[in-house]
């Protein structure tokens, strides 16, 4: 199951869900919006994404770690929206019978989800600046915005060679 949510992430309902008595092994990935980043104090993020692929993408990684490793069951969440500082932005569960596939499955998603999905992050610092950061598809020598069309073809604009 990959979902998003505007709503915060409550881990324990997510963790019961992957509850099976043939497995003896859990693993879980928390990302917290930490307070700085590159060296700038950051007092938000703001997440936004095409939810459609995300979410047909997002099942497709699980899936695969579930093949992958010969876990049982596999779940992730993202935040979209607005999220302070200490908040929980995504979080990855996994259950296996054994602990050592839980953990490596666990990574695999973790990992692909960041690479793989349509998921952008604004960042806002503190000194009132702000600026999308990791989005490849946005990446493009031009130092304009004008002259980055696919910085505009989904819909936000970015601040590049950041």
């Amino acid at each position: 199951m990959f979902r998003f949510t505007r709503t915060a992430i409550e881990p324990e309902p997510l963790r019961g869900e992957l509850a099976d008595p043939a497995c003896g092994g859990y693993a879980s990935f928390e990302g917290w919006v930490r307070d700085s980043s590159d060296g700038e104090r950051v007092r938000r993020l703001e997440y936004e994404a095409f939810e459609a692929l995300a979410v047909r993408e997002g099942e497709r990684i699980l899936g695969e770690a579930m093949a992958r490793f010969g876990v049982a069951h596999a779940a992730c969440v993202h935040r979209l929206g607005d999220l302070a500082v200490g908040e929980l932005a995504v979080w990855v569960g996994v259950s296996s019978p054994h602990r050592a596939e839980a953990f490596e499955a666990c990574r695999y998603i973790i990992d692909e989800v960041k690479h793989r999905l349509p998921i952008w992050k604004k960042e806002h610092y503190a000194g009132g600046d702000s600026g999308w950061v990791n989005c490849e598809r946005c990446a493009a020598p031009a130092a304009h915005e004008a002259e980055a069309p696919a910085a505009q073809a989904h819909g936000h604009a970015h601040r590049h060679g950041r």
